[in-house]
């Protein structure tokens, strides 16, 4: 049996103390780490340091198959260094894109044995060396060995640790202060004449000297624990957010000039470190051409921009429906302010819910397939074109006086889905408190459901060729398997292949009054071509197997046609000729993954049999055929090579990792041993390879 941990259920205070001791012993200036709930695919920030949740909302949550850098060291179970702003932009453009800025990062992954459990990123500034240190290295390991023990512990005991709903700030450890010193840089403050303030690294103010506020013209209480670019209107707000966002990530000092009404030009340094900004606000001489006094409603710049462009790269890799409805709901609601949203989509003159966050299932299914005729703000926004926006409870109740509310909602925003001038559907989004929606956020919000639109119009499309692809791929393969006295069978298909991509994975079963043979292969390619050759390759085996023709003589007849045919593919299959009666079995193979055999008692072999060359490419290959036993209560697992590839792993590491997994588990029916079977591939890694699986076990005699 596999080792599990023993010991105290751990909690989530063992998860920051592993990140506090990682960020301590490797210099990390920022960190985050993500878990990866049991069953999901979905990588959740639980905990951050160094770095506000502003910065960090666009990665709160990161598929495993999604291309950055935690989830390609958690699906590659490696770790990943990036050493330059340049290396960022050429390995992860969209990440390069909304963090222009220098720094290094490492991300590692959490796992134990085959399973992953998290990962964790680090960011340093370039002052630190091209190269990870050894030292820092082995930290980063030591941190993701223990926090896999921790969180396979748990998950063992019946309590997996979950990330929390918001991910938790670690706060920054502060030395004991002694008061007369506190009161003597207080005085030292307050008497240099020029301006100084402190900002915490969320970007609010915790600080300001007299002569800082007389700068700014505003008092010290109204600016407390608020942002300068918000508290004040004249200051803007996408210098200021882009300023201070590069001094949190890139550690490094930056400024910027604003103009204080009426003609008063300022110059803001900002000095950054783990645990501030340490801001110096100064007149300047005069008014440099950099200088900006932006409209009083501009509070969505900078950093409203920065969720856009995170977004619409995010949309841009979304290749379906699902998928874009995920990056919708899980990046607008942390990143744009809404408490809740609705994404809809017209279909057959109804509105259809296909997303949404902050709302129960009972609350929503209210909604869903509501007439387009309705008089609903849904329904209004996709008929006229027009985002309707509702600043106020009052507001929406004297339009719309007979609609449920949601008992916390008082300010919504109903946005029009279009794509190429067609209305395809409505995006619904509410808040908790009253919103003035100023024209900045309206245009925001505006700019926000035309790449919504798009996207999903792109995401029907790309649907409705996989489901042709598959329907048609599908096709070829049986319908249904024969019942074989003295055997059970079970089989499983799980295509990988995206848009028109169709693969040539195949398997079958022929119960013959001469044999029973069961068949599995892979045609070389992703196309048509390939799936009208795997058609001509299963019917060859077919006609073969049903003449009662051994397996080595049936891979040779069926390689001869096939290099006939000359099809520039080449294909891999491997024939299992079945004799429950004797309990025995007959195998030959064209270049095809080794079969397992689980025997009655549990051990698992991985059956070493007599290489055959790959169909279509000498008509003279010969195919040697080996004989087995096959007792009552042994499984005889066949498969593609889409169930044990894994990128950057050895093949026969993990074709030996699923002998294992097969050997542990406890069977019931076979069609729960496949189910696992696949479940156990994808857990492992994400697909890029058709899975084909074909299950066979000896029953005893007389069943």
């Amino acid at each position: 049996m596999r080792f599990r941990p023993s010991g105290p259920v751990p909690g989530m205070e063992h998860v920051e103390a592993l990140m506090a001791d990682v960020m301590r012993e490797t210099g990390a200036s920022a960190g985050l780490l993500y878990l990866l709930p049991p069953e999901e695919r979905v990588l959740r920030l639980a905990v951050m340091s160094g770095m506000s949740q502003q910065i960090a909302a666009p990665w709160a949550r990161a598929p495993v198959d999604a291309s950055t850098p935690v989830a390609d060291a958690t699906r590659e179970r490696r770790l990943v260094w990036l050493d330059s702003r340049e290396e960022v932009a050429r390995r992860y453009p969209q990440l390069g894109l909304v963090l222009p800025y220098d720094f290094m990062l490492a991300a590692a992954p959490f796992v134990s044995g085959n399973l992953a459990w998290g990962g964790i990123a680090l960011l340093w500034t370039t002052r630190h060396p091209p190269r990870l240190g050894t030292h820092q290295r082995e930290a980063i390991t030591a941190c993701c060995r223990r926090a896999a023990d921790l969180l396979e512990r748990a998950a063992a005991q019946g309590r997996p640790l979950l990330p929390p709903e918001e991910p938790r700030s670690l706060p920054v450890p502060l030395e004991e202060a002694d008061p007369a010193r506190a009161m003597a840089a207080l005085g030292f403050t307050e008497r240099l004449p020029m301006g100084c303030c402190a900002l915490d690294l969320e970007g609010r103010l915790t600080f300001i000297n007299s002569a800082g506020a007389d700068l700014v013209g505003a008092g010290d209480a109204s600016l407390a624990g608020r942002r300068l670019w918000e508290a004040l209107p004249w200051l803007p707000a996408p210098v200021g957010e882009d300023s201070y966002r590069a001094a949190v990530v890139a550690r490094r000092s930056t400024s910027f000039t604003a103009v204080r009404p009426p003609h008063t030009p300022l110059l803001f340094e900002l000095y950054p470190d783990d645990s501030g900004i340490s801001v110096h606000i100064s007149p300047v001489a005069r008014q440099p051409d950099t200088a900006h006094s932006p409209p009083s409603d501009d509070r969505f710049g900078a950093m409203g921009l920065y969720h856009l462009t995170y977004l619409a790269a995010a949309l841009a890799e979304a290749a379906t429906v699902h998928d874009v409805t995920d990056v919708v709901a899980d990046q607008i609601v942390p990143a744009f302010g809404p408490q809740g949203l609705v994404l809809m989509i017209a279909d057959e003159g109804r509105l259809h819910i296909i997303g949404h966050r902050g709302y129960s299932a009972e609350f929503i299914s209210r909604f869903d397939g509501t007439p387009l005729a309705s008089d609903t703000p849904t329904t209004h926004a996709l008929a006229t074109g027009d985002a309707v926006f509702f600043p106020t409870f009052a507001d929406f109740q004297r339009r719309y006086p007979e609609a449920p509310r949601h008992d916390t909602r008082n300010a919504w925003a109903f946005l029009p889905l279009t794509a190429s001038g067609r209305r395809i559907g409505s995006v619904a989004l509410s808040y908790d408190q009253a919103r003035p929606f100023p024209p900045a956020e309206r245009a925001l919000l505006t700019s926000l459901a035309g790449l919504i639109g798009q996207a999903l119009d792109r995401a029907r499309l790309y649907d409705t060729k996989h489901t042709l692809a598959h329907a048609l791929q599908t096709g070829l393969l049986p319908r249904s398997l024969p019942c074989v006295p003295g055997l059970e069978i079970a089989a499983r298909y799980r295509p990988a292949g995206h848009g028109m991509d169709i693969g040539g994975d195949f398997y079958d079963l022929i119960h013959a009054p001469t044999a029973t043979t069961a068949a599995i292969g892979d045609v070389q390619g992703h196309n048509p071509d390939a799936a009208a050759l795997m058609g001509q390759v299963r019917a060859a085996v077919h006609a073969h197997a049903t003449a009662g023709t051994s397996p080595g003589e049936l891979l040779a007849r069926t390689n001869r046609l096939l290099t006939d045919l000359d099809a520039g593919r080449f294909t891999s299959c491997l024939i299992a000729q079945l004799d429950p009666a004797r309990h025995r079995a007959r195998l030959a193979t064209a270049g095809h993954p080794p079969p397992l055999l689980r025997h009655p008692g549990g051990r698992t072999e991985v059956l070493p049999l007599p290489p055959g060359l790959l169909m279509g490419i000498d008509p003279d290959a010969d195919y040697p055929t080996t004989e087995i036993p096959l007792p009552p209560g042994a499984v005889l697992v066949l498969y593609t090579d889409g169930l044990v590839e894994v990128p950057g792993t050895d093949i026969d590491d993990t074709t030996d990792d699923l002998a294992r997994h097969l050997a542990q588990t406890r069977i019931q029916g076979l069609d729960d041993l496949a189910d696992d079977l696949v479940r156990h591939a994808e857990r492992a890694a994400p697909r890029h390879d058709d899975i084909a699986l074909l299950l066979i076990r000896a029953r005893p005699t007389g069943d």
